[in-house]
């Protein structure tokens, strides 16, 4: 057994590559090698969101304060809100964030497959993340 005490793990920026706005990454366990879950708790600011990105074995997301948007590739804008948990199906194209004026924290659970636990894409324009475009 092993015990992380809150606080023992710094916390860190998300990354301009994947990320658009200020986000920051907590860390929660990423398990030792054979096991693969790997979870986060992930704060976006206002406006801030991932880019398009997909997860080889699937991602789910608890959301646990403010109010987000979440949009797989060729579906509808949805919002997210506490209490909701989101699951993305493998392979599935999608993105999450905060909502334009109010930030989100989510906690983030995904399976890593030969080291990676995502397959980052393009970043969300302004119109796809305001939902006005494809």
């Amino acid at each position: 057994m092993e015990i992380k005490r809150n606080g023992s793990q710094p916390s860190g920026k998300g990354a301009a590559e994947w990320f658009t706005g200020a986000v920051r990454i907590d860390p929660f366990h990423n398990a030792p090698s054979p096991a693969r879950v790997g979870c986060a708790a992930v704060t976006f600011e206002p406006g801030a969101r991932t880019a398009w990105h997909s997860h080889p074995l699937g991602q789910t997301l608890v959301v646990i304060a403010g109010c987000g948007r979440a949009q797989r590739w060729g579906g509808p804008l949805e919002e997210i809100k506490p209490g909701d948990v989101v699951w993305i199906a493998p392979g599935e194209k999608h993105w999450h964030g905060a909502a334009p004026t109010t930030g989100m924290t989510h906690i983030a659970i995904q399976e890593y497959l030969d080291g990676g636990a995502a397959q980052w894409m393009e970043h969300v324009s302004d119109e796809q993340y305001l939902g006005q475009g494809d």
